[in-house]
């Protein structure tokens, strides 16, 4: 079951356009586990390279997850190679970048 739930998590963060960011709650709100945010952390802490995992971050726009890309600050530049600005740890007009799945992919579009 967890498996299934991290490809499914997978799926959606491959779709998110580079440039932009999304958050756990959101990727676990549109797969209908609203209350499983955490676990969609847990899904990008074991996530491969074929996964943009810095593209996710909390719903403030903070990066909370960096600690799982190693040393130094390769989560934000990976943002910042996107034209991402972040700023202690948080993403810069988070609101104007954020992507919501539910808006952008409507729920009949994930299968």
């Amino acid at each position: 079951m967890k498996d299934d739930f991290f490809e499914m998590v997978y799926e959606v963060v491959r779709l998110v356009p580079s440039g932009r960011v999304t958050s756990y709650g959101a990727i676990a709100r549109y797969l209908g586990t609203g209350n499983s945010a955490r676990m969609v952390g847990w899904a990008m802490n074991k996530a491969s390279g074929n996964v943009p995992a810095h593209r996710v971050v909390n719903s403030s726009g903070l990066l909370t997850g960096k600690h799982h890309f190693g040393t130094g600050n390769v989560m934000q530049e990976l943002l910042e190679n996107e034209g991402i600005r972040v700023e202690n740890d948080q993403v810069v007009e988070f609101k104007e970048l954020f992507w919501d799945p539910a808006q952008e992919l409507g729920i009949e579009d994930f299968d």
